[in-house]
């Protein structure tokens, strides 16, 4: 017999070390909440012949709600995934944490907004990245672009006197 009654696998005290007071203790990805969704982008980049090839995992995420956006030099990869979208159930319900089969007692999918940035170079464009996303993991093709060399130009500097 247990000493402390379970739900779901899961203690009664459970919920004391989801305090922020504890959020430094133990591994860090399995933490709840909105500080876990950057952390849960696991990003590999791998670096090949004329590419650098960028998996990042993005579980839970469809297609339409990932958008990838080149600026000044930076990739930003970012994804948002509301709470209606979540447990899908439009309307006021999702807001107060009950759908029509009941209220939540435990809720630790990720529901919000996240993004990660990535400097690719001024010389990248974006018809040099391809990107596809299946099972969870977006995979960017980056086309390795050699910088353009700079001509270097002497002036004649005139001496008075």
């Amino acid at each position: 017999m247990a000493m402390f009654p379970a739900v779901l696998n899961d203690t009664t005290f459970a919920d004391l070390f989801d305090d922020p007071f504890f959020s430094t203790w133990g591994d860090p990805s399995t933490r709840v909440g909105a500080l876990t969704a950057p952390l849960n982008m696991k990003t590999d980049v791998r670096e090949n012949d004329g590419s650098y090839d960028v998996d990042i995992d993005m579980p839970g995420f469809k297609k339409d709600d990932i958008a990838i956006e080149l600026h000044d030099g930076y990739l930003t990869v970012s994804a948002h995934k509301d709470e209606s979208h979540a447990d899908n159930d439009k309307g006021d319900n999702a807001k107060e944490g009950k759908s029509d089969g009941g209220r939540w007692l435990r809720r630790e999918r990720y529901v919000g907004s996240c993004s990660r940035n990535f400097y690719v170079g001024d010389q990248v464009k974006e018809s040099d990245i391809k990107a596809s996303y299946r099972d969870g993991t977006l995979c960017l093709q980056i086309a390795k672009v050699q910088p353009e060399p700079q001509v270097e130009t002497k002036h004649q500097i005139a001496i008075e006197g």
